[in-house]
């Protein structure tokens, strides 16, 4: 299988051929700025002493301070990290944020270890990258296993360094220490204002819309709420044990309710336990895959009926499935668009935090929702220009962003 770095690096050199960019911009933007990686120690819980692998990568901070997130996955390694630094670039150019991009992520098992094992780990964690990380240079932020507390803890390891409090090191952060309203959400929450401007721009309305969501976690949680909340008729969604099936569509408190009590969708019990596989073939004008990377291969693909793919995940689709989609003529929604909520909501933080001045949640949205929208016509229009797909419509948007940055700071010295 193609891994998620083969697949960004390809995706990159096609976008490099579309829009005519020069030689010596290539070879800038194929290599990360800067590469971390950390061995430490950590003392567990009955004594011993373990040794973990922790990476950070800065791809661009050619349009300002690094941004990306960190996670905790027993299969992180460097390629995946710089893989989705990368992207992280081009996510936060097309949604014209002023940030470049970076990724970090430590080798370990989080569901194996205890609150106290995870502390312990975090800090010392964020203690190797405390010369490389901080407000005006690189601010991570929650990713796949890691959250609100997570951050709160490398904000306060910063801090002590510093020896006064430093909340714009880090985005995600709980709302009592800096956080920002309308954080929590904001990845699922904006998926679904792409995927309103999608219909629109299909004629599809959103009461007759059938969705299917891949994934129930931090993003898909949300996103099926919100769908919902616009009339969307919410028919499948799976998680890691498998899926649930409802034509007539699932109730998002009540498999909410299910998941927490039961630990799965599966459990739901108005609907029909479908496989893994099985959610990919379900009929639909929406399918939203929101879990982790190179979900839509090529025999995947081939078996999808749906109008729209929203990419709430970083990189769901291997080249070989977009081609399949392209030439069925599936409108894909790049992931660098899809699920930019995040990150625009965490630049929203980070603003905060800097000026120790917050908004109210409706700020949040209305924000959000203006970026995300202008965001999207750009895309389009881009698009339009360069006679392509949306995805690379949004890479073309998202590289010249950083090229033109580039060539006009120049080369040091």
């Amino acid at each position: 299988m193609t891994s998620v770095y083969e697949t960004v690096l390809e995706q990159f050199r096609e976008v490099a051929e579309l829009v005519q960019l020069e030689e010596y911009l290539r070879k800038r933007f194929e290599k990360p700025e800067r590469e971390i990686i950390v061995n430490f120690p950590v003392k567990m819980d009955d004594g011993s002493v373990e040794i973990f692998t922790g990476y950070r990568v800065q791809h661009s901070t050619l349009r300002g301070p690094a941004k990306g997130g960190i996670r905790y996955h027993p299969s992180v390694n460097l390629e995946e990290v710089e893989a989705l630094a990368m992207l992280m670039t081009w996510k936060t150019a097309v949604v014209n944020l002023p940030y470049g991009g970076a990724k970090g992520g430590v080798r370990c098992d989080p569901k194996e270890m205890s609150r106290g094992e995870l502390e312990r780990l975090t800090r010392r964690y964020a203690y190797e990258l405390s010369q490389v990380i901080g407000p005006e240079k690189d601010i991570p932020a929650p990713d796949v296993n890691t959250n609100e507390q997570i951050m709160a803890w490398i904000m306060d390891t910063y801090s002590m360094g510093k020896g006064y409090t430093v909340p714009g090191v880090v985005t995600g952060k709980p709302l009592s220490i800096g956080g920002s309203r309308g954080r929590r959400e904001a990845t699922g929450r904006g998926c679904v204002y792409i995927m309103m401007e999608a219909f629109k721009e299909l004629g599809i309305n959103p009461r007759n819309a059938r969705v299917v969501v891949q994934g129930f976690g931090k993003v898909g949680r949300p996103l099926v709420k919100y769908a919902s909340l616009k009339g969307c008729k919410v028919v499948a969604v799976s998680d890691s044990k498998g899926g649930i099936y409802n034509p007539e569509g699932l109730n998002f408190e009540k498999l909410q309710k299910t998941k927490i009590e039961k630990g799965s969708v599966i459990y739901y019990p108005d609907g029909k336990v479908i496989q893994h596989d099985e959610v990919f073939e379900v009929e639909c004008e929406c399918f939203v895959p929101a879990a982790l990377g190179n979900a839509i291969t090529e025999k995947r693909a081939e078996e999808m009926r749906c109008r729209v793919i929203c990419e709430a995940a970083n990189g769901p689709t291997t080249p070989e499935g977009d081609r399949v989609l392209n030439e069925k003529d599936v409108l894909i929604i790049p992931d660098i668009l899809a699920n930019a909520g995040g990150v625009t909501v965490s630049y929203f933080e980070w603003v905060q935090s800097i000026q120790e001045y917050f908004w109210s949640e409706e700020e949040v949205v209305s924000k959000l929702r203006e970026i995300l929208v202008d965001a999207y016509r750009e895309v389009a229009e881009t698009a339009r220009k360069y006679e392509t797909n949306r995805r690379m419509g949004a890479l073309a948007l998202a590289v010249n962003r950083t090229a033109e940055a580039l060539r006009l700071r120049g080369i040091y010295p």
